[in-house]
């Protein structure tokens, strides 16, 4: 794996216990020596991360004082429960909570799968553990299709330069295939009964991100366009148009057995948009 991959894989990491709430808002990450040590990384791969955070607006970084996190996910809900609200609502209690059911049901739509394989790969940890015991486990995930040209990403001065598609697309491709592999090892290592996991594209550009959460939960957000320099594998660096993902803040509604309800009525007609696109616009 290249050192450019390297430092996205860190990245990302950091970014989810952002997201999630391990590293809270104001708090200060570990030092690079540790983190280098954790991941198995040079420093010099930790540093390219940590620009990588700086550009996006996540952490502010000063000689002698370290990377203190000035963002972190946000999420709204009406309905929360008091544990979530504690510390904020993030997304890794609601995914938790999801998969403490006996049958866990999880439909997504997003632009890359990148923030969703992390969450996965914590709930199957805890599987692993036994600290939870789903029987069965549904994921339909909906991506762009990938000859669609988006507006986003893409070099600010130079809409035709296919780098930073490409390298969204190369993203995509490996947190999904390692949701896919982490999830049918359950079911071929007996730990969960049941596991299917499909994965369709559809030529629409998301505008905002959806998990639906066994039918009764709904968490969503729309995407923000930024501008950033973006780092691509070779080092250089991209002036470019992007969306924020696992920044954006999200809205939490519920299903609550009122059918009028302003939560019931959203996640039902997000569930029946879902599966308009899933079944009549998606390969």
């Amino acid at each position: 794996m290249t050192a450019g991959w390297e430092a996205q894989r860190v990245s990302g990491e950091l970014r989810a216990r952002m997201a999630d709430g391990t590293y809270p808002l104001r708090s200060t990450l570990p030092s690079q020596r540790d983190l280098a040590t954790e991941f198995g990384v040079s420093r010099d791969t930790v540093q390219r991360a940590l620009r990588e955070l700086v550009d996006e607006g996540w952490i502010a970084s000063r000689q002698g004082s370290g990377s203190r996190v000035i963002k972190t996910q946000r999420i709204h809900s009406s309905a929360a429960k008091a544990t979530r609200l504690r510390r904020g609502a993030t997304l890794g209690p609601f995914i938790s909570e999801a998969f403490e059911q006996p049958e866990v049901t999880l439909d997504v739509y997003t632009l890359t799968s990148e923030s969703l394989d992390v969450h996965i790969r914590l709930q199957v940890e805890r599987i692993r553990a036994g600290s939870i015991t789903p029987q069965r486990i549904a994921l339909r995930m909906l991506l762009p299709d990938e000859s669609l040209v988006m507006p986003y990403p893409r070099a600010r001065d130079d809409k035709d330069d296919p780098r930073l598609r490409d390298r969204l697309r190369d993203i995509s491709r490996r947190h999904t295939e390692s949701i896919q592999t982490v999830l049918k090892d359950l079911a071929t290592e007996e730990l969960v009964r049941s596991v299917d996991v499909e994965v369709r594209h559809t030529p629409l550009t998301p505008t905002f991100k959806l998990y639906l959460l066994n039918g009764v939960e709904a968490l969503h957000g729309m995407y923000e366009v930024i501008e950033r320099p973006m780092t691509l594998e070779t080092g250089e660096v991209i002036n470019a148009l992007d969306v924020l993902g696992l920044g954006a803040t999200l809205t939490h509604h519920v299903k609550d057995g009122a059918p009028d309800s302003a939560g019931s009525v959203f996640v039902e007609s997000m569930r029946t948009w879902f599966d308009s696109v899933w079944n009549l616009f998606s390969a």
